[in-house]
Formats: structure tokens, sequence, C-alpha cells
């Protein structure tokens, strides 16, 4: 059953994570639900392995689950757009 869950964050952090989703082609929704399912999981005892080690994981996600910030001077729309050149050009 889907429950409706309001966050409050950075609205860049947001825009960004927005571009992330939808570059995996995933709604925000989607992967916010994927990251804490797997968080969850591990802090299940009865696992030694990291859930999050099978699955190849973007480095904004990983920066969430370390607990590091995006710099203030980042400019997501310049990497998305350095990403899909390198990719399609």
């Amino acid at each position: 059953m889907n429950t409706k869950l309001t966050l409050k964050m950075d609205s860049e952090v947001i825009e960004a994570a927005k571009i992330y989703a939808k570059a995996q082609g995933r709604s925000l929704s989607a992967l916010v639900e994927s990251y804490l399912g797997l968080v969850a999981k591990k802090k299940d005892k009865t696992s030694s392995e990291d859930p999050l080690d099978k699955f190849q994981i973007g480095s904004f996600v990983k920066n969430m689950r370390t607990g590091k910030s995006v710099p203030a001077d980042y400019d997501y729309k310049e990497e998305l757009y350095k990403a899909m050149s390198e990719k399609y050009l």
C-alpha cells in the first residue's frame, strides 16, 4: 500500500535529485523508496553484507548515503550537459 510522505529539503538538492532520477529513468519517489528500503535492510543484523554494494549507485546517491553535501557552487546543469555531451556526442 502506498502512503504519501512529505519531506523538506534544500531546493537545489531536490532539483539535482530530480535530474538524477530522470537520467536513471525512474521517478524521484521510486528512487527515494529504493534507497530507504536498502538502508532499512542494512539495519538487519542477520546480514553482514552491505545491500548497497549489490547495486550500481551514482555518486549523487552515494554522497547522500555518506552525509556529504553538494557544494554551494555545484552547477548541476553544467554537469548534466557534460555527461549528456559525452554520452551522445
